[in-house]
């Protein structure tokens, strides 16, 4: 990278500059021209210079040149205008100019910003693209939150000080130096004044500022450090809990918190001594000039309209250079930054551009044998971790690699995947080491699997799909306005040297998983999914999930349809109690009682239970049908059986998984609010107290509890409360609460409750479970099953896919690499988090059944059970970083030797 700031932002925006200072340049003149007149203004017009006579006249914007070659031209004779009429005219000018230098002013200040946040967008985006090429042995090194805020934050000065790097000092200098010219012109001697305060000024301040900068240095340096930290509590925080070391990262940060308020502290103080003294300088002239200049206008040697001339051309003085002398301390503290953003990002061995250019053409098979040649590879402590591998994977050859953790078979994994690079030797394909080959063959026709996850926030959808997002393929068309917006970022893209690739685009290369297109890849996708047996958690995410009704309007068209199917097939196997129907008119004993009143569900988050509740027409309700009491004494049961039957449980214990309207650490308030109560009535307790045992009353279902609070009675006025409820609710609920219907799906509610439309027995057993069964044979049979799959994978995995659970993380791994459908699948311990049976019937899986005959990959995997290498044609044993044996399983077992010890 460019060593100076300046260089770098000079080399990139060379034109910019140079029309910005000719800008610049421009400007002094009516700069100068608005210092001049307020002494012709003083001098003609208000004291009389000029107009001594009655009715005397002025000659007004007389424009005459004398030039080489044409003598005397008169471009304007000028106007003829009497005293008061110069004023005027003058004051106009004077307006004018006012008017000129500030356009000048905003014009130059936008042409600096979006310079400024052009170069910051160039050099963010050249920043990531080293990211992107480090060699991957450095990661190891930095810390995910140093880079990042270097990234985000130490650069952002740069984009500031672009603009100001040349036209900063020209326009600042430009206007100082006019300044001063003129105060000069007016008189010598304060001129010469307002030069030495001026020479004090830039020579005293900056040396001073000298130790602000080194504060600066410390002060980014150790907020970078503490960004860091906190990115590894972040990242720890399991290790943290589960050693209790949380008060150990509190001193931490705390120390690190100290030694930052220090250097602050110290940074203020001479900071504010510099800008006092600083002020004092500029203070001190005016007072010279009102002195000085005062008894130079008494002496006759100055007159008045010089005197306000020169004070008014001061006052315009201190400010450029104030902020002269604060340019150069801001180009001094940014050019340490990118000191260290340069120190940071040069690191050796960076991978080639060439080799990560976009490549929207099919990548070519890889039809020779994958060869490792004399390959040696140390870890960061310098131990030897393969030490001299040679050997020879042929196309469409299964090969399992086994020995214990540690014994080199990882690391020739992962030199197949290029995440280490060898100390001697190479891998190579055709004679081609796959280290020079382009991302665009190696990343395509290579495909790696560790139980090392991770995922990127999104969905489902986007992180399986990730591994066929190479170039955009398929262009997005825009259109009006939009089209425009498009034109314009993408000029803007390559003015700042980013690269013109629309994010919008179709970047999925179907063709290469065996598909043509959106339409048919979920045919790719389901049997891969079924391959790692991931499909069951998909289908459970989709049941649980809301619909988009706009991408999935033949799931929502058909609702009813499947609605009717599900009462059919329940029919059919003589499970018609299984799920309990909603119907308005009557009360649904499976479902909780809030469910039963409400009889629809809330559009989340613009409306939740406890706005509900506080909403002044559901109070009403409530006291105008008693369910305030009833529902409060059902609570106040529900609240005295509970802390008596749960008080002397721990915490823990399962039972609590059962009760849902109340927690392990709500016992204890409970208790104590019924000690308060101690049988007292509705109108003695509070609102507070009211709302927190009517809230109990709310999730109960009487199968479930069995607390034998349900009357019949009630359950009548609760529906008649329902009816009423809907009957005359007001626009601002009725906007946020969806009403059951049987004819309509409901958006705000799950896949699974809209098919349901009702509620699933709690007496049945396995009741969940048979439903689900059920539900999907039905989806198949109506062909809907992609639409399935497509609402289960638009479930959000979340930041680095923790929503996700560790297998299913190493599940949707190994499936994210299969779609690939790559020549070489490499696959590294991918399963580590699966008991033995599971992985046994994965990779069987993957060998015989996933792909067809006119598709055969060579798969490579390192095996965590070893009892799986009979399912591979070849296996290599490695110890201590050697291929100690190598063969087929029953080959090996006759020779007794390492590999069937790793059996027994």
């Amino acid at each position: 990278m460019e060593k100076s700031l300046a260089r770098y932002i000079w080399s990139n925006t060379r034109l910019e500059q140079i029309w910005i200072l000719l800008v610049v340049a421009a400007s002094m003149v009516p700069y100068f021209l608005s210092f001049d007149l307020p002494k012709q203004i003083v001098n003609g017009p208000i004291q009389g210079k000029g107009f001594e006579t009655r009715g005397a006249t002025q000659t007004f914007m007389h424009i005459a040149y004398d030039l080489p070659l044409f003598g005397h031209v008169e471009v304007f004779h000028g106007l003829q205008l009497t005293r008061f009429q110069m004023l005027i005219a003058l004051s106009l000018v004077f307006l004018a100019l006012v008017v000129l230098n500030g356009l000048f002013k905003l014009y130059i200040n936008t042409y600096k910003g979006r310079l400024g946040e052009r170069m910051l967008r160039r050099i963010r985006f050249e920043l990531v693209d080293r990211v992107l090429r480090f060699p991957p042995a450095h990661f190891k090194r930095v810390k995910a939150a140093e880079i990042a805020t270097m990234i985000k934050d130490e650069v952002e000065p740069m984009g500031g000080f672009t603009g100001d790097a040349f036209v900063q000092p020209a326009l600042l200098g430009g206007q100082a130096v006019t300044a001063l010219v003129f105060i000069i012109m007016q008189n010598f001697w304060l001129g010469m004044i307002a030069a030495g305060i001026v020479a004090v000024q830039a020579i005293v301040i900056p040396r001073m500022r000298r130790r602000l900068l080194d504060l600066g240095r410390q002060r980014q340096l150790t907020a970078r450090e503490l960004s860091g930290r906190v990115g590894e509590i972040v990242d720890g925080i399991g290790t943290i809990h589960g050693n209790d070391t949380s008060n150990f990262e509190r001193a931490d940060i705390a120390a690190r918190l100290g030694l930052i308020f220090k250097i602050r502290y110290d940074l203020y103080q001479w900071k504010f001594l510099v800008k006092f003294i600083n002020n004092f300088l500029a203070q001190v002239t005016p007072f010279l000039f009102y002195s000085i200049g005062g008894f130079l206008a008494l002496q006759g040697r100055l007159d008045i309209g010089q005197l306000v001339a020169v004070i008014n051309a001061y006052k315009d003085l201190p400010g450029p250079l104030k902020e002269l002398i604060d340019w150069d301390q801001s180009r001094q503290d940014v050019q340490v930054k990118y000191n260290q953003v340069v120190e940071q990002f040069s690191v050796d061995r960076l991978i080639d551009p060439a080799i990560q250019c976009v490549s929207s053409e099919p990548a070519p098979h890889l039809k020779h044998p994958l060869t490792v040649v004399n390959l040696t590879v140390s870890d960061d402590t310098g131990a030897r971790v393969l030490d001299h591998v040679s050997l020879e994977m042929n196309p469409g050859e299964s090969v399992a690699i086994v020995g214990e953790s540690g014994s080199g078979g990882e690391y020739l994994a992962e030199a197949f995947a290029r995440l280490v690079w060898p100390d001697t030797g190479r891998v190579a394909i055709d004679g081609r080491d796959v280290l020079e080959m382009p991302e665009a063959v190696a990343g395509r026709r290579i495909a790696y699997a560790s139980a090392d996850t991770y995922f990127f926030h999104g969905t489902l959808r986007d992180n399986i799909l990730y591994g066929l997002k190479h170039a955009p393929l398929k262009p997005y068309e825009y259109e009006g306005a939009e089209a425009t917006r498009f034109k314009w970022a993408m000029a803007e893209a390559r003015r700042a040297a980013n690269p013109e690739l629309d994010l919008k685009s179709d970047w999925v290369d179907y063709q290469s998983a065996g598909a043509t297109g959106p339409d048919d890849i979920y045919t790719v996708i389901r049997p891969v999914l079924d391959a790692v047996l991931m499909s069951q958690d998909i289908f459970d995410m989709a049941l649980r999930s809301s619909v988009d009704t706009i991408a999935h309007a033949d799931m929502t068209d058909r609702i009813v349809e499947l609605r009717h199917a599900l009462l059919e097939k329940l029919k059919e196997e003589d499970l018609d109690g299984l799920v309990v129907p909603f119907e308005f008119t009557a009360y649904n004993p499976q479902a909780t009682v809030g469910e039963n009143l409400l009889f629809g569900t809330l559009k989340r988050p613009l409306m939740t239970n406890r706005k509900l509740a506080a909403h002044p027409y559901f109070q009403a309700l409530f006291k105008k049908t008693g369910l305030d009491v009833e529902l409060y004494t059902m609570g106040l049961e529900i609240a005295e059986n509970t802390v008596e039957l749960f008080n002397d449980l721990p915490p823990d214990h399962p039972f609590f998984q059962q009760l849902t309207f109340m927690t392990a650490d709500d016992i204890p308030d409970y208790q104590a609010l019924l000690q308060k109560l101690n049988g007292r009535g509705f109108e003695v307790a509070t609102p507070e107290e009211r709302a927190a045992i009517i809230r109990l009353s709310f999730s109960y279902i009487e199968p479930r509890h069995r607390f034998g609070l349900l009357t019949d009675a009630l359950m009548a006025k609760i529906v008649a409360a329902r009816a009423e409820f809907h009957e005359h609710i007001p626009a601002d609920l009725n906007a946020v609460i969806e009403r059951y219907d049987p004819e309509r799906f409901i958006a705000s509610a799950t896949l699974m409750d809209n098919v349901l439309f009702g509620r699933i027995a709690h007496q049945q057993a396995d009741a969940p479970e048979r439903i689900h069964s059920i539900m999907r044979d039905l989806f198949d049979r109506l062909g809907l099953q992609d639409s399935v799959l497509s609402i289960g994978l638009d479930f959000d995995v979340g930041s680095g896919g923790k929503r996700l659970t560790i297998v299913q993380r190493q599940k949707l791994n190994l499936a994210r690499a299969l779609l690939k459908r790559a020549d070489y699948m490499v696959f590294n311990r991918p399963l580590l988090g699966l008991d033995h049976r599971f992985q046994d019937q994965i990779v069987r899986t993957v060998l015989n059944d996933l792909h067809g005959d006119d598709y055969k990959p060579a798969v490579i995997w390192v095996l965590s059970n070893p009892t799986l290498a009979e399912l591979f044609e070849r296996v290599l044993v490695f110890d201590h970083g050697a291929l100690v044996e190598s063969g087929t399983s029953n080959d090996l077992l006759e020779k007794n030797g390492m590999f069937k010890e790793l059996l027994s």
